[in-house]
C-alpha cells in the first residue's frame, strides 16, 4: 500500500477521532462504546506506517493520537474509585459465598483446634510448657499483666502509628506465609493455620489461668473477629490452589491452576483488607486500655455481626 493511498483511506478516521479528544470528557463519553475499537484500529495504523516506513510527520501524528487515546482509556479508569469499591460492595462477599462449603469446612478446623487446645490447656496447665519455651510464656504474661509499668499508660499517636505499621507487617506476612503453603498440595497452608490456632488457644488458655484474662479479652476482642476471617481466608485461597494442582476435573493442569487461581484471588485480596482492617482496629483501639473493658467487648461483638451480616447480605440482587 502506497503513502498517498494510505493516508487518503485513513485521514477521516484520524479526524474523527481526533475531535473526539479534542472534544474533551463529553465527547469521549458520547462516543464511549465506539472510544476502544477506534483506539485498536489506530494502534494498528501506526504499526502499518512504521513498518513501511512512511513520512515521519505522519508516525508522529499517530504515535501522539495513540497515546492521548490510551491516557484516555486507562490513566483516567486507573483513578476511578468505582472498581476497588465494586469488589468490596459486590465482588468480594459474592466470592466468599461462592466457596461457603470450602470456608465452612477450614473455619472449623481453624476454631476447632483453637477451642480444643483453649480447653485442654485451662484443664491441665502444664501443657502448655510442652508446647512452648518457659521464655515465650514469661513474655506472654507481661505483655498482659496490668501491673506493667507501661500497661495503663497511654501511647502517643506516633506510638500507635508505629504500632500499625507493625501489625499489617506480622497480619499479612502471615496470610502470605498461609497462603504460599498452598504450593505444597496444600498441606502448608493446614499446617500454618493448625499452628496458628494452637498457638492462640494454648495462649488463651495459659493467660486465663495466670489471671490476665480480663486484660487480654478486653485487648483482642475488638479485631480478633476480622483478624481470624482473614488467616482463615488465606488457608482457603492456599487449599485451593493446592487442591486443584492435583484434582484438575478433565482440564490440563496449568488451566486448572488458573481457574483457581482466578477463583482464590479475590478470597486472598479480601483477605488482605480484613487483616488491614485488624491491624487499624489493634492500634488505634484496642490498646486504648483506659476504656472499660465492657465497651471493648461490645464493639467486638458489634464488628463480628457486622461482618457476618456483610457476607450474608452483601452484593445479593434486589428481587
Amino acid at each position: 500500500m502506497t503513502q498517498q493511498h494510505f493516508v487518503r483511506r485513513r485521514e477521516a478516521f484520524w479526524n474523527r477521532f481526533e475531535g473526539i479528544i479534542n472534544g474533551g470528557n463529553k465527547a469521549v463519553r458520547a462516543q464511549a462504546a465506539w472510544f476502544p475499537r477506534g483506539f485498536r484500529e489506530l494502534t494498528q495504523d501506526l504499526n502499518i506506517a512504521r513498518a513501511n516506513g512512511y513520512d515521519p510527520s505522519i508516525i508522529e501524528r499517530l504515535n501522539r493520537l495513540v497515546l492521548e487515546g490510551n491516557q484516555i482509556l486507562y490513566g483516567r479508569r486507573s483513578l476511578s474509585f468505582k472498581v476497588p469499591l465494586d469488589f468490596i460492595l459486590r465482588g468480594f462477599p459474592r466470592a466468599v459465598r461462592s466457596q461457603w462449603r470450602g470456608l465452612g469446612a477450614v473455619h472449623l478446623i481453624f476454631y476447632g483446634l483453637l477451642f480444643f487446645t483453649a480447653l485442654l490447656c485451662v484443664r491441665f496447665p502444664d501443657t502448655v510448657y510442652d508446647l512452648f519455651p518457659f521464655y515465650q510464656l514469661r513474655s506472654l504474661e507481661e505483655m498482659y499483666d496490668p501491673e506493667s509499668e507501661y500497661f495503663l499508660t497511654p501511647r502517643e499517636i506516633s506510638a500507635d502509628a508505629d504500632m500499625f505499621g507493625f501489625y499489617i507487617y506480622n497480619n499479612i506476612s502471615i496470610a502470605f506465609r498461609t497462603f504460599a503453603g498452598g504450593i505444597l498440595a496444600g498441606f502448608g497452608s493446614l499446617m500454618i493455620l493448625s499452628f496458628n490456632a494452637i498457638f492462640i488457644g494454648a495462649a488463651a488458655a495459659h493467660l486465663i489461668n495466670s489471671g490476665f484474662a480480663g486484660t487480654f479479652f478486653s485487648f483482642t476482642s475488638g479485631h480478633s473477629a476480622f483478624e481470624f476471617t482473614g488467616i482463615v481466608f488465606s488457608a482457603q485461597a492456599g487449599l485451593l490452589l493446592g487442591y486443584r494442582f492435583f484434582v484438575t476435573k478433565g482440564l490440563s493442569r496449568e488451566a486448572s491452576v488458573r481457574s483457581a487461581a482466578a477463583a482464590a484471588l479475590p478470597i486472598i485480596t479480601g483477605s488482605a483488607l480484613l487483616l488491614l482492617a485488624a491491624a487499624v482496629i489493634e492500634a488505634f483501639w484496642s490498646s486504648r486500655h483506659e476504656i472499660a473493658p465492657v465497651i471493648h467487648y461490645g464493639s467486638g461483638a458489634a464488628g463480628a455481626l457486622l461482618l457476618a451480616a456483610y457476607f450474608i447480605f452483601a452484593g445479593r440482587k434486589r428481587i
